[in-house]
């Protein structure tokens, strides 16, 4: 069995990862850094994260003039001819509740360690030196304070190769040629029929599953009786075998060994089983198969059985063939159109009121 081609799936990943390290710096003797000039820091030992070293600067007189009011603190990134990425929370740190703290967030940025770019951002007013100072501060304690920093270091992320992902591929629903092959190989099978002096065996459950009329009769009145054999009449055998096809694998049977006459009666013998069956699927494949080969020969024919079997869209179609006919004579010189107006001449009052209504508009 051949099975549909499954479109090729490719995927590719990017992971980026990130480092986290923090790093306490105490100050011991604050009042003795105080003094020492704008400008002026002391730097804390180097700690490592991510891969970088990096150091705190602590300037107790502010890094310039305009922040000689504050005490100033930043990130530096240590190692020489590099460039990272990084996030980093500094603050200072209470000394009388782990929950309180005053400091500063940096979203990512970059860091170069060849310009000025090596320091996060300086932040000139990282608090006043009289707020540090005041009598009931928490963050000067015993002439000491501590500055905790937070860095988390952002790595280059890292692209995977593209990969073919493996697809299993899914043949086609082959349920109905199971179910022929159950047809054909007559295995379990618990009914016969006999059609025309031919007997076809078959399986109930599937009959009753398919048609609501073999559902009535298997479990009405032929549970009560037992019957297993049903004898059916007025069908010719190769109509019912091509039924009890269809049943089974929902599909007509090849008819390539059919001439078109042959084979446009068949389907209107088909039309006439489905409706017998109450199988409207298979009803409607007959009336489109036969509206698609409508000819002068055939249309009378089909108009006759489409009143018989109450299918107004296949007579309609008919109505329509006919009306728009150029050669009428040879459409009323056809046997099939001599057995309409034998057998059914309202159809041909109907054709007439019809055609009559098309031309006038």
């Amino acid at each position: 069995m051949r099975m549909s081609a499954v479109p090729k799936k490719t995927s590719s990943r990017c992971i980026t990862v990130a480092e986290t390290g923090s790093h306490t710096f105490e100050i011991v003797g604050y009042s003795l850094q105080k003094g020492t000039g704008v400008g002026k820091f002391v730097r804390s030992g180097t700690f490592t994260v991510g891969g970088y070293d990096w150091s705190i600067r602590f300037y107790p007189d502010g890094s310039s003039t305009d922040s000689e009011e504050y005490v100033t603190i930043c990130l530096e990134l240590m190692t020489s001819n590099a460039t990272a990425r990084a996030s980093y929370h500094l603050r200072l740190a209470s000394q009388q509740s782990p929950l309180c703290w005053w400091g500063c967030k940096s979203g990512p940025r970059l860091f170069k360690s060849c310009d000025v770019t090596r320091f996060g951002p300086r932040n000139w007013d990282f608090i006043l030196r009289c707020d540090l100072e005041e009598e009931e501060s928490c963050y000067l304690v015993d002439d000491s304070i501590r500055i905790e920093c937070e860095v988390t270091v952002i790595r280059e992320p890292q692209l995977s190769e593209t990969r073919v992902e493996s697809e299993i591929e899914v043949p086609p629903c082959d349920m109905m040629a199971h179910f022929g092959k159950l047809l054909e190989q007559k295995k379990g099978t618990d009914v016969s029929f006999i059609v025309g002096g031919d007997s076809f065996e078959a399986h109930k459950i599937v009959l009753v599953a398919r048609s609501p009329v073999f559902m009535a009769e298997f479990y009405g009145r032929m549970r009560e009786s037992g019957m297993c054999c049903v004898t059916v009449q007025d069908m010719q055998p190769d109509v019912f075998r091509a039924l009890l096809h269809f049943i089974y694998t929902d599909s007509l049977p090849d008819m390539d060994d059919l001439d078109r006459d042959e084979y446009s009666e068949m389907i209107q013998h088909l039309l006439v089983a489905s409706d017998r069956y109450a199988m409207e699927r298979l009803k409607l494949m007959c009336q489109c198969i036969l509206r698609k080969n409508l000819d002068v020969e055939t249309v009378a024919t089909t108009l006759a059985l489409a009143d018989q079997q109450n299918c107004d869209e296949l007579k309609a179609a008919c109505v329509e063939f006919i009306s728009s006919s150029r050669d009428v004579s040879a459409l009323v010189a056809t046997q099939g159109y001599s057995s309409l107006k034998r057998s059914c001449p309202s159809v041909l009052v109907d054709l007439y009121e019809k055609t009559s209504k098309l031309f006038k508009t």
